[in-house]
């Protein structure tokens, strides 16, 4: 929150850079109007958090009104710091990048985090929650019209472009942020202490394993392999597991682009109230049991 809010009042207030989001509603009534943009900030981000609160939760509400109430006060200071600072003055581009990647950041960094600092953020997570679409684009596609707003209030073109810019950047780098802190990868390991190593993963990093039987090719012998769904920030931590247990385990690690199931990402489409059905016409239920992180067992009746 501190870097994001400084970044706005620092850079993009002064150099009259539209932001888009209620950030950007609240710069065009500042600058057309002179209201200043913690009231109209803490206002409509009141108003959509009560509209929110059915759908994401109190729990993402409550960050979100935290991560609101932090950012208009860092906004506040930083424009009572910078009070009659030419820094970055006549240097629009430089302030755009710098004011886009550190509001980006902080963004990014809520959103991960289930919360959000407000705003036309509240609405793309509502429509993401059911919808798989990128949070990074939903904004981008919310804030364009806010940006084409502020030519009414800025009587200038070439701001308004300047807040284009801004935009791309942004959403580039909230995409970035949100993508890295979820992402996942898998393991392949092969050892002949394997039913040691899957319970080390069980019970250490709390993640489940799925054993796979196989025969290498040059020895032919039988082997067995683990494989293991877990998230990038995990990782260190299951090579060290290895590590202990077997330093010459065989194994492979690579990044996958979305994992979802019990203890990772949902499903993000709507269930149909039709029945599946299998190529012989048989209806399908399908139902999970409860398994360890990255197992899931579903069974057909």
């Amino acid at each position: 929150m501190f870097i994001g809010s400084l970044g706005w009042a620092i850079f993009l207030l002064p150099n009259h850079i539209t932001t888009g989001g209620i950030p950007g509603l609240a710069s065009i009534l500042y600058w057309g109007l002179n209201i200043p943009v913690q009231v109209t900030f803490l206002g409509v981000n009141a108003l959509l958090l009560l509209i929110a609160l059915k759908v994401l939760g109190w729990q993402f509400c409550i960050k979100t009104l935290y991560a609101a109430v932090m950012f208009t006060i860092f906004s506040a200071l930083g424009q009572h710091w910078m009070e009659g600072s030419t820094l970055l003055q006549g240097q629009p581009f430089m302030a755009i990048v710098l004011g886009a990647a550190s509001l980006g950041c902080t963004v990014g960094l809520g959103l991960a985090s289930n919360a959000s600092t407000g705003g036309t953020d509240v609405v793309a997570a509502m429509i993401n929650k059911y919808h798989d679409i990128s949070l990074g684009k939903l904004i981008l596609l919310v804030d364009i019209s806010i940006v084409t707003a502020s030519y009414f209030a800025l009587r200038n073109w070439e701001e308004v472009i300047y807040g284009y810019i801004f935009l791309f950047i942004f959403s580039v780098c909230v995409d970035k942020v949100v993508n890295m802190m979820h992402q996942s990868v898998q393991f392949f390991i092969i050892s002949e202490k394997y039913e040691q190593i899957g319970r080390a993963i069980n019970v250490n990093a709390q993640r489940g394993c799925t054993t796979i039987s196989g025969n290498g090719f040059y020895s032919g012998r039988e082997v067995k392999m683990l494989f293991v769904l877990a998230r990038q920030n995990e990782s260190a931590k299951i090579f060290s597991i290895i590590n202990e247990i077997d330093p010459a385990a065989f194994v492979s690690q690579s990044s996958v682009i979305g994992v979802y199931g019990l203890g990772f990402d949902k499903f993000k489409t709507k269930r149909k109230k039709n029945k599946l059905q299998n190529i012989d016409g048989e209806q399908l239920i399908a139902s999970s049991a409860s398994a360890p992180n990255g197992e899931t067992r579903v069974a057909n009746s």
